[in-house]
């Protein structure tokens, strides 16, 4: 008798709403498993073959946690420190200062410079900070500021995609350029920050900005970084920045399709998550199966030292945000509704929030469903993983449909969350 989530995805790929999802979750000790595939490769129906775990997913912002444990271990392995200025190693980061306004008879940008150094205490009475499109008035005060490496892997470095501020739209328009354009990471992610380092969240290219960092450090390029330092170790072939280059890529491939919102049905479309680049993009451009992800989300959640020490997973697994930077999260949650459907993961609006070196950071347990520690992140098209580490329990689904975290299909997801927990509980007796 299949699960009432699994019914849900049957009926949406009856309905058109859903070209195909993958389904996977696994416990720490590996005796609760659950695997299941609905659909198809692409929403045509002429060229779609079932699809299955082993198929290649753009698993686009699930780069992230990549990203973030390959900063880990550079900072083990005192390539790197998190509570150290990285604007040595990439000048360029901070170049435009902030972007406080919009001289409108000039069709320019009113920047101001960033007057936070790193690591040093400073003194203001108040700043207007912006988190993507949404805006609000919070009190800095006396703060020590810790680390732009720490804040560029957890949203409060300033950066924030062009595309969703419009302060930031307007400056790249202005200047005849794409969002998110270029060839390299330079090129793409120098832009003017939204607010003072450590003062509010917005999602942005710091993930980008941390991969490019990676790099210098280590004088390789990020593909070839994790392969040797995550993929290999682990045991995981079919992950890359680059699937054009995978021959046996070519077969597997899962074609995205786009929602049409009023129909309810999906099309075949493309979409470049990578904006055309030439360089590896750590806060979205992985390909890889849900089979291999999966393995990776394991082995954060056993707490794999191929990977990092036990106290980067302690490191890992704790809040980041500074005091002010979290009063702007958990305003912007309060505040603007759109922000619990972009990136609340689906978790309860109300239930408190922080972010951590990982992903989103759940601050208390949601009865009946998450322990409170557990960390969490979707991907653009309609993926979403989870790690719980107090249930020993870890997930991920995969799709491949924009807009981005259409809300059809994340409510498919939620309901995947919730009932994995059930089936996990039911099998072994845990209680949730």
């Amino acid at each position: 008798m299949s699960a009432s989530f699994e019914e849900a995805y049957v009926k949406a790929v009856k309905s058109g709403l859903l070209p195909g999802a993958v389904l996977l979750a696994e416990s720490a000790d590996g005796s609760f498993q659950y695997r299941k595939c609905f659909g198809g490769t692409t929403a045509d129906p002429k060229s779609s073959r079932p699809v299955t775990e082993k198929d290649v997913f753009a698993i686009a912002s699930c780069t992230k946690l990549m990203t973030d444990v390959a900063v880990l271990q550079c900072v083990e392995r005192g390539l790197l420190e998190l509570d150290a200025d990285v604007q040595i190693t990439v000048p360029e980061i901070t170049k435009y200062g902030i972007i406080t306004g919009w001289d409108e008879e000039k069709n320019v940008a009113i920047l101001s410079p960033a007057r936070n150094k790193i690591t040093m205490r400073y003194d203001e009475n108040s700043t207007a900070c912006n988190a993507s499109t949404f805006r609000f008035e919070v009190d800095i005060g006396r703060l020590l500021i810790r680390s732009i490496l720490r804040h560029l892997i957890t949203g409060s470095s300033g950066h924030c995609y062009e595309v969703i501020h419009p302060l930031l739209t307007k400056w790249r328009l202005s200047r005849n350029e794409a969002f998110f354009g270029g060839d390299t990471i330079e090129e793409k992610c120098t832009i003017p920050l939204v607010f003072e380092p450590g003062t509010a969240w917005a999602y942005g290219g710091g993930w980008d900005w941390a991969g490019k960092i990676v790099e210098k450090v280590t004088h390789k390029t990020l593909e070839e970084y994790m392969r040797e330092n995550i993929w290999e170790p682990l045991g995981l072939k079919d992950c890359t920045f680059w699937p054009e280059k995978r021959s046996d890529f070519k077969d597997r491939r899962v074609r995205m399709s786009v929602l049409d919102r009023k129909s309810q049905k999906s099309f075949p479309g493309e979409f470049d998550l990578t904006g055309a680049a030439k360089d590896c993009t750590g806060g979205g451009g992985v390909y890889a199966t849900p089979e291999d992800y999966l393995q990776f989300l394991l082995a954060v959640l056993r707490q794999d030292e191929r990977l990092v020490k036990r106290a980067s997973f302690a490191e890992m697994f704790r809040p980041q945000l500074s005091e002010t930077a979290a009063g702007a999260f958990k305003a912007m949650f309060d505040h603007v509704p759109e922000a619990q459907g972009y990136y609340a993961c689906n978790v309860p609006a109300g239930t408190p929030k922080d972010y951590s070196l990982g992903g989103l950071f759940v601050k208390e347990d949601v009865p009946g469903w998450m322990k409170k520690e557990t960390i969490l992140w979707s991907g653009l098209p309609c993926l979403l993983w989870f790690i719980d580490s107090e249930t020993g329990l870890c997930g991920i689904a995969s799709s491949q449909v924009i807009p981005p975290l259409a809300p059809p299909i994340h409510a498919l997801h939620e309901k995947f969350m919730k009932g994995v927990y059930k089936l996990f509980a039911a099998r072994s007796g845990t209680k949730i």
